[in-house]
């Protein structure tokens, strides 16, 4: 029994391939401009081979075993067939085909998170990254995100935020504060009103009592005098507080000596920048004859 290799050497399996060689259309190469092509369906057909070879090199480029200048070599292979099929999508919407590029997939991180494309140095925008090529030394930074640093507020900043609200100054506007406050300002004054009317019933009875000639309870008598020493209390006080202020008005500084106005000063430094000059430039001897002079004059000057 002859083996396969012995086989495919033999006389009729070799003419039998050759015929069947010629009988095969030349291969077809894919056009290298997308602008070249005009027909929809063969346009689609170039696609569909860019798509697999895409999908090839992706599988490949999941292995962090291949080693750093195999992956990036990939990774930059499959980002030409990338933009060769941007091409190719573009040429088949000219032709009338649907629009591919509104499905497109979109760019995740390490983690799963749709991110922007990333532009590293001088690569053009839209370059991608795949699989292990991810996790190579400077292409991780990209997709970290830097921690966020909590900016340290300055007086100005907290200053800017201060208004008119922050003092209190608009809490009557809403209209919440005046819901709160009217029962309880009802109820103080109606126990206000009521202390006061009981004070005055106590006031009363004691007048007509000591009129009358009546004996008051002890109770009743103690809360008239105890009111009755407050109000002293407050006249003594208001008494000393005027005192107060009477005696820092007289203790106010008084000049009993006439003072320069401002005419007379500006007259004596004028007449002292006067005697200054005079002694730089001229001699005693000249001021004697000349004070002798106005002295015999009678210049005041």
């Amino acid at each position: 029994m002859a083996r396969n290799e012995e086989k495919a050497q033999s006389m009729l399996n070799r003419f039998i391939t050759l015929k069947a060689e010629e009988k095969k259309k030349p291969k077809e190469r894919r056009p290298y401009l997308a602008s070249e092509c005009r027909d929809l369906a063969e346009a689609s057909k170039w696609r569909q081979q860019i798509m697999g070879e895409i999908g090839r090199k992706v599988a490949e480029i999941q292995n962090e075993g291949l080693g750093e200048h195999r992956l990036r070599d990939l990774n930059d292979e499959i980002n030409k067939l990338i933009r060769e099929k941007v091409h190719w999508e573009r040429r088949i919407v000219e032709l009338g085909g649907p629009n591919y590029a509104k499905h497109a997939p979109k760019m995740t991180d390490l983690d799963g998170n749709i991110i922007d494309v990333p532009n590293p140095s001088g690569r053009g925008p839209g370059y991608r990254y795949f699989g292990a090529a991810k996790k190579l030394p400077g292409v991780r930074e990209l997709f970290e995100k830097p921690p966020e640093l909590r900016k340290r507020r300055t007086r100005y900043d907290i200053y800017k935020r201060i208004d008119a609200s922050y003092y209190g100054y608009r809490d009557d506007e809403d209209g919440v504060l005046e819901e709160v406050e009217a029962p309880a300002e009802e109820k103080m004054r109606a126990e206000a009103v009521a202390e006061w009317k009981r004070m005055e019933e106590i006031r009363k009875e004691a007048r007509r009592a000591v009129k009358s000639g009546e004996v008051v309870s002890v109770a009743k008598a103690k809360e008239v005098l105890f009111e009755e020493e407050e109000e002293v209390v407050e006249e003594e006080r208001q008494r000393e507080r005027e005192l107060q202020e009477r005696s820092e008005r007289e203790k106010e500084f008084v000049v009993h000596v006439p003072l320069p106005d401002d005419r007379e000063i500006e007259k004596m430094v004028l007449e002292k920048k006067k005697k200054e000059l005079l002694s730089k430039y001229t001699s005693d001897g000249l001021l004697e004859e000349q004070s002798e002079a106005k002295q015999m004059l009678n210049i005041q000057r």
